[in-house]
C-alpha cells in the first residue's frame, strides 16, 4: 500500500466520479465504497487510477477544489489526449489554457502529451521556445501543431 493517498472532498458526487475516473485510465478500479447502511449514499469511496490509489468523501459543501492542485496525466499521444480531454470536460467541464481543464465536479487536470514536455526541452532553444509559444496558445494540446511550430 502506497505511504501517502490522494484525498477528495466532494459534496455528494464521491462514487459518481470515481465511477466515471475509473473508466477512463487502464488499470483503474473502485476498491471500497462504505456506506453508513444498505441503500444508503456512498460516505468514502476508495478507488486506484492507473494504479495509484485515492479515497473520495461525500462531505457536503463548503469545500470546494481549486486548481492549486490537480491531476497530471501524461498521455502516450495525440489519441488519448483527445479521448480524456472530451470525457473530462463533458457534461460541465471547463477547458483552460495550456492542457488545464477542470471535470463537471471541480477537479482540476491537466492533460499533457509526452510530446510536449520533449518538444520544450529541445536542445535548440529557438526549437524550444516556438513549442512554448505554441502551447501558451493553447486549450487542448495539438500535438501536431506542437511539432510544426518547433520546426518553425
Amino acid at each position: 500500500m502506497q505511504k501517502i493517498t490522494t484525498y477528495l472532498w466532494f459534496d455528494n458526487q464521491a462514487e459518481e466520479a470515481a465511477t466515471l475516473y475509473t473508466s477512463l485510465f487502464e488499470d483503474s478500479k473502485l476498491v471500497e465504497v462504505h456506506r453508513q447502511g444498505e441503500g444508503s449514499p456512498a460516505m468514502m469511496v476508495t478507488f486506484e487510477l492507473a494504479g495509484q490509489r485515492y479515497l473520495a468523501l461525500n462531505g457536503g459543501p463548503g469545500h470546494d477544489f481549486s486548481d492549486a492542485i490537480s491531476l497530471f496525466v501524461d498521455c502516450e499521444d495525440q489519441e488519448e489526449v483527445d479521448r480524456l480531454w472530451g470525457a473530462l470536460t463533458a457534461d460541465g467541464g471547463q477547458e483552460g489554457p495550456c492542457g488545464w481543464l477542470t471535470d463537471k465536479y471541480g477537479v482540476s487536470w491537466q492533460i499533457i502529451p509526452k510530446a510536449l514536455p520533449r518538444l520544450m526541452s529541445d536542445p535548440d532553444p529557438a526549437r524550444a521556445q516556438r513549442a512554448m509559444q505554441a502551447m501558451r496558445t493553447m486549450t487542448k494540446i495539438d500535438v501536431k501543431a506542437l511539432e510544426d511550430a518547433a520546426r518553425g
